[in-house]
């Protein structure tokens, strides 16, 4: 189908431009789905869109352009039918034939069925970025598999996709950390009177002093460091606790199948003189101001709704400042697109840091980077949110999560929803085995198939030869819905990547799990005629080769079994 697809894409382009050869050059042909699937299979809007610029009436429009259509040999070999409905939608009804060609294509293609060519496009996402001041919680988790994901899906488009962790190892929260792992080494708890007011009180900051106390070493994916076990070393008991915690860091992102290709140190921005230069660069353009003591960004330029403060009146910088200096650093390493994946907090920094962006004059475009907003995620177990975890003090933690149900339904469960809206994370939920649970729903689906074809296997069926099969016996109702939800893939890819929409898969997954499930009612696969049977295992197959590479765009397993 996705052959047949591109043949009539071709085909809607010439019959356009005999129609409409004055048509606007933004009007590029292209199919929709049709609102209703009895409407047809494919739709085309093109005679609507032209009416208002060529002063036609647009079922008139449609009616000169489905004749021009109706000449081209493509649509003679794949449509059935053609059909002009309301104001001058087109509705196109593809023949058998082009559906059934998608389970050829995916035996062709296998695991990269839906992937396109390389493009030689360099793309960073920026995600996670958690400082190491504590284990990590439910959303950094969602930012972990959404940023993922992304990462996943811009692969599939033949883009290079380099994976960043950026974060503090300096400042005021790593210096309460030092403090706070600091008082557990002189014997204070929280609670204690000498307990320090603003200290992290969670259960892993006794674990730190401990192992400083211990003298261990401790090494993280970007670091190792060596406790000196000196209570007063409070230089040491920094560098030891972020170590430690970058260490736990990183098993709770191994255990949840996340790696990174890179990580950046703010305290790089400054010892480096990235900061410094930045600010330079603001200067010379012309775009500071001095008031009150303070260094000023003329943001107002860039659209922002007020000037914004560099450097305050005491010589410190606010926080968008190196923000600045680092998405500069991101430019001139390459990166064409720039992706950063952040809480929805985040929200009134966009702003600024594009102003610094496009005031600092090195050829950045507007509207670079990307932004990925996600708003946080409520725990419910037992019927009752969760709100604190043991071990964190304050928060549930992604190790709880993963501990409490498996990495799949964290992952798919995260994922599941747009990154914009409020997400409760069901524990009891994620732990049920029937349809209700969505990744169970969609992983059975694949776990069905790979129990049918084993069962094709023991009554004799030749497995080596389906790929061969004569897909023409594939007419059911429930068949044909079936082969236009995997010709649907490689589109909903692409556009889930250009939309930054990794939930997209997700919703897709199910819509395929869906269609399988009503097919595997509706039809048997283990039949006498030896050709159907061949034809339908070799739709079982495509599909849970789909279904395999769908859930691995969202990091999630395919079972063989359940």
């Amino acid at each position: 189908m996705i052959q047949a697809k591109r043949a009539l894409l071709s085909a809607l382009g010439d019959a356009l431009r005999q129609v409409a050869p004055d048509a606007p050059a933004s009007l590029t042909p292209v199919f929709e789905a049709p609102k209703q699937a009895a409407h047809g299979d494919l739709a085309v809007t093109a005679a609507m869109q032209l009416a208002k610029p060529l002063k036609k009436n647009p079922r008139e429009l449609a009616t000169a352009l489905v004749a021009a259509l109706q000449a081209q040999p493509a649509v003679q070999q794949w449509v059935s039918a053609i059909e002009i409905a309301g104001p001058g939608f087109i509705n196109l009804r593809l023949k058998p034939e082009a559906k059934q060609a998608v389970v050829a294509e995916v035996f062709e293609q296998g695991e990269r069925f839906g992937w396109q060519p390389a493009t030689g496009k360099k793309v960073l996402v920026e995600f996670v970025s958690a400082n190491p001041t504590g284990p990590l919680h439910v959303g950094h988790g969602r930012q972990g598999a959404l940023g993922d994901a992304l990462c996943n899906l811009f692969e599939t488009q033949g883009q290079q996709v380099t994976r960043e962790f950026y974060y503090n190892d300096a400042g005021v929260q790593i210096s309460t950390l030092a403090l706070s792992t600091q008082a557990r080494l002189k014997g204070f708890k929280p609670g204690d009177a000498d307990w320090p007011e603003a200290a992290y009180n969670g259960d892993y900051i006794a674990d730190i002093a401990e192992d400083f106390k211990a003298k261990k070493t401790v090494k993280a994916d970007d670091r190792e460091f060596t406790a000196s076990g000196d209570v007063d070393d409070l230089d040491g008991i920094r560098q030891f606790a972020v170590a430690y915690l970058r260490h736990e860091q990183d098993l709770d992102l191994k255990a949840f199948g996340v790696r990174f290709d890179n990580y950046y140190l703010e305290s790089s921005l400054y010892t480096s003189g990235r900061v410094e230069a930045a600010v330079q660069k603001l200067k010379d353009a012309g775009k500071t101001f001095e008031e009150g003591g303070a260094l000023w960004l003329r943001s107002t330029d860039y659209g922002d709704d007020k000037d914004r403060v560099m450097r305050k009146s005491d010589g410190g910088y606010t926080y968008f400042v190196p923000d600045v200096a680092y998405h500069i650093a991101k430019w001139e390493r390459g990166f064409e697109q720039c992706v950063n994946i952040q809480g929805s907090d985040h929200h009134g920094t966009i702003a600024r840091v594009r102003a610094g962006l496009q005031a600092a004059g090195v050829g950045i475009p507007q509207g670079w980077p990307d932004y990925v907003l996600h708003k946080m995620v409520t725990v419910m177990k037992n019927g009752e949110e969760v709100k604190i975890s043991k071990r964190a003090g304050s928060y549930v933690t992604l190790r709880d999560l993963i501990e409490w149900t498996s990495k799949d339904a964290v992952r798919f469960f995260l994922i599941s929803r747009k990154a914009d809206t409020e997400f409760t994370f069901d524990v009891d939920l994620a732990l049920k085995q029937n349809d209700e649970n969505p990744v169970f729903y969609v992983q059975y689906a694949h776990a069905r198939i790979q129990s049918v074809r084993q069962q094709y296997a023991d009554k004799g069926g030749d497995l080596s030869a389906v790929p061969r099969a004569d897909l023409s016996r594939l007419t059911a109702d429930t068949e044909l819905a079936l082969l236009g939800k995997l010709a649907e893939f490689p589109e909903m890819l692409t556009q889930a990547a250009k939309g930054l929409a990794p939930h997209d898969v997700a919703f897709y997954l199910r819509d395929l799990a869906g269609a399988f499930h009503s097919y595997y009612a509706a039809e048997r696969f283990l039949v006498d005629d030896v050709e159907l049977g061949r034809a339908r295992v070799a739709l079982l197959t495509a599909t849970a080769q789909v279904l395999r590479s769908g859930l691995a765009v969202l990091g999630v397993s395919a079972p063989d079994k359940m």
